[in-house]
């Protein structure tokens, strides 16, 4: 909630009550001092509506999931500041007798204090609410907050491995082809042996057939 709009309902919810004071105060005078009483409570109406257009100004201003509460609230105190009025009102009719102002002191009167009494009482259980419900709001976002935080962290780590990955792969597929030119190397070494083999035995036979040749000759002769 707006912290600049809580000031104007603190003002405004002392400035009512002090208001309701003043009427049943006023309407217990007559003359001069009725009169007096009366003007004080006319200025102190006028404040009111200039706290109750302050708020109304900065409830507008505020985000639509705020603003909607704070407008709610604000109807309220408009209401309660019609009641004030209609009070002044009643107050200042012409040429009311003694009696006719007892009777509505202890009937009509009390009756719409009582009901204003109330109205404030419930304003203020609604303010509470609503106070409470701004703090599971921002409980609400931060933990959204840090959910997203959390969140971007796991994408960079899954980033990260699937960098090192594609690293190992790539290492992979060169010893991959590394292992397969060794294996290459080694089947034309295989080869070339058993063909150096091949040559080396034909050379030996030779060689023996030979010297064979050679010493049958020699005991023959």
């Amino acid at each position: 909630m707006s912290q600049v709009f809580e000031g104007y309902e603190r003002q405004y919810c002392e400035l009512s009550a002090n208001l309701s004071k003043k009427v049943t105060s006023a309407s217990l005078l007559d003359g001069e001092q009725k009169k007096q009483k009366v003007s004080e409570i006319q200025g102190g109406l006028e404040d009111a509506e200039a706290l109750i257009r302050k708020m109304d100004l900065e409830a507008r201003s505020l985000p639509p999931s705020v603003k909607a509460s704070l407008l709610a609230k604000l109807r309220e105190y408009k209401t309660d500041l019609n009641n004030l009025k209609a009070e002044v009102k009643r107050i200042t009719s012409t040429n009311t007798n003694q009696a006719a102002r007892d009777e509505l002191m202890e009937s009509g009167m009390a009756n719409t204090l009582t009901a204003s009494a109330d109205q404030r009482g419930r304003l203020m259980m609604s303010t509470e609410r609503i106070n409470k419900s701004s703090d599971r709001i921002k409980e609400s976002r931060k933990t959204m907050l840090e959910t997203e935080e959390l969140g971007v962290s796991i994408l960079q780590d899954l980033h990260q491995q699937r960098q090192s990955l594609l690293h190992a792969h790539s290492t992979l597929h060169g010893v991959d082809d590394n292992i397969s030119r060794s294996k290459k190397i080694l089947t034309n070494m295989s080869r070339r042996m058993s063909r150096n083999k091949w040559i080396i035995g034909s050379v030996i036979t030779v060689l023996v057939i030979a010297i064979l040749l050679i010493l049958y000759f020699k005991l023959t002769h």
